[in-house]
């Protein structure tokens, strides 16, 4: 006897529909999975079989073939458990199928219970476009799989409550909407950070804009301090945003139980010997998101950029102009989403005194430019900012006074953002850092002042075409923090004053 049960497969960060055909027919037992499994897949078997015993149903003794279609898809993981339990459950017709429009998701224990998966929340979102109405997961996962607007989502936890669930004997309740129910974690806020008020005005003019930036200083001087303390000044995650943020974690099993939704942006700061396959994302024989796709939405925080491996440094370049990175391995190729800030911060040099009035720094010509090698000049005019933080003074240090808080600069940003909301409408673009050429040319005209500015830039910081664009983005941002609807002569000397110090353009 022959079974469909519909279920989800998972492959990149997409889920994607999988027909479980379980067949019964007479010949030596047997149990055979077909269909491109993984060894996950196929150790379903005894998980199946040990499950069904324990708990009280009979095993045919027969010879069984499942195949997991579209055949020519790699299935991993061990979502399938389920649907091939049903499948042969029904095929003994130990229970009865509800119609097609339901599906089952779910890992088995050999007791019986069900465990949760990872990537519920991408497989829930391809239920929903695959017209699938009732969807059957671990309890475990049901708050996730709610987050898909329009599906039934039932929470099993044994396999015995699902079949007198199917045979009528005990309904199961349908899971409620996930809502969130705790306060969001209160975010380091800047009004701790004493003094670098030129430093906060670029992290303002960044958060407006969505700008990359560098910050250059001494050790001790509050890099660090300050780029964890930008996610309080940049806009909260939209709905599309949020699910988009939760599928990437969810698909590597970073999503906790109580919280399936991620509603504040992410901050992801890798330690500098990261390899280039955690920060870009990789695996064999699927590809899986790395540290780049984690920020996605969000900021990612270099610390010590110059320390971090060169090829680990050269694999941003493409991510930051396109927002997302190609994963090509000889079994798969899969495409992940990677808009992020970036936000770097590094010594003038490897002790971090280089230029400083109190010459202690010790290092040579030769170690300086040994250490700034790493930064090659593509990757720096992907930067659209960058700032000195000289150290502070003891009577900076001493004060009692507290700076600006985050909420103050929020309210700019939300408002410049406002700005650009409004200019690009149908477009869809979220920010002046996603501006294209045709956006440029619309919306960043200048006089002929501001042509004199930036041919006389243009000439003597020896710019490049993407730095004139970037120059113009920047400008742009400034003049949307002013509530200015052209881009003044003032704006392009602010923007033209963060490019890269003249000992990073050599």
């Amino acid at each position: 006897m022959l079974i469909k049960v519909r279920s989800l497969g998972l492959q990149g960060m997409y889920g994607y529909e999988v027909t479980a055909e379980c067949d019964l027919h007479n010949g030596l037992p047997a149990f055979d999975i077909v269909g491109l499994p993984d060894a996950a897949v196929k150790e379903a078997r005894e998980r199946v079989r040990a499950a069904v015993k324990n708990s009280g149903y009979s095993f045919p003794v027969s010879r069984i073939t499942v195949n997991l279609a579209p055949a020519n898809l790699r299935k991993s993981g061990t979502v399938y458990d389920l649907p091939i339990l049903i499948g042969i459950l029904a095929a003994q017709n130990q229970i009865y199928l509800p119609d097609d429009s339901v599906a089952f998701v779910g890992e088995l224990s050999l007791s019986g219970t069900l465990r949760p998966v990872i990537g519920m929340l991408p497989m829930a979102l391809a239920a929903q476009k695959a017209g699938i109405r009732e969807l059957f997961v671990p309890a475990p996962s049901a708050a996730e799989a709610t987050l898909a607007e329009g599906l039934v989502i039932y929470p099993v936890q044994t396999v015995t409550q699902l079949v007198k669930h199917l045979t009528g004997e005990a309904s199961i309740s349908p899971a409620t909407p996930w809502q969130s129910t705790e306060e969001c974690p209160i975010a380091p806020d800047f009004s701790e950070v004493k003094g670098q008020e030129q430093v906060k005005r670029v992290l303002e003019i960044a958060a407006a804009g969505g700008h990359n930036v560098a910050m250059i200083g001494p050790p001790g001087s509050g890099k660090s301090m300050l780029a964890k303390r930008l996610p309080s000044i940049l806009p909260p995650l939209r709905r599309d945003e949020a699910l988009e943020v939760s599928a990437i974690h969810s698909i590597l099993g970073l999503l906790p139980n109580h919280q399936p939704l991620i509603t504040q942006r992410p901050f992801r700061s890798p330690h500098h010997t990261i390899s280039s396959s955690g920060m870009a994302g990789g695996g064999n024989p699927i590809p899986r998101p790395g540290e780049i796709s984690l920020a996605h939405h969000g900021v990612l925080f270099l610390d010590e950029m110059p320390e971090f491996h060169k090829d680990v440094l050269e694999i941003l370049r493409q991510p930051i102009e396109d927002g997302k990175i190609q994963i090509v391995r000889a079994a798969a190729a899969e495409s992940f989403p990677s808009d992020f800030m970036l936000v770097a911060a590094m010594n003038p040099c490897k002790c971090g005194w280089h230029g400083h009035p109190s010459g202690r720094c010790r290092c040579t010509a030769k170690a300086v430019t040994r250490y700034l090698e790493k930064l090659s000049g593509p990757l720096l005019d992907r930067i659209d900012l960058f700032t000195e933080v000289p150290p502070l003074e003891f009577d900076e240090l001493s004060s009692g006074e507290r700076g600006e808080s985050s909420r103050s600069i929020l309210t700019r940003v939300l408002a410049a953002r406002e700005h650009q909301s409004k200019r690009f409408g149908e477009r869809g673009l979220p920010c002046n850092a996603q501006m294209g050429q045709r956006e440029l040319r619309d919306h960043c005209a200048i006089d002929e002042m501001g042509q004199s500015i930036l041919r006389g830039a243009y000439e003597r910081m020896g710019l490049t075409a993407r730095g004139y664009d970037r120059i113009l983005r920047v400008a742009r941002t400034i003049a949307d923090l002013e509530d200015s609807v052209r881009i003044e002569a003032h704006h392009l000397a602010e923007a033209l004053q963060y490019r890269a110090p003249s000992y990073l353009r050599r």
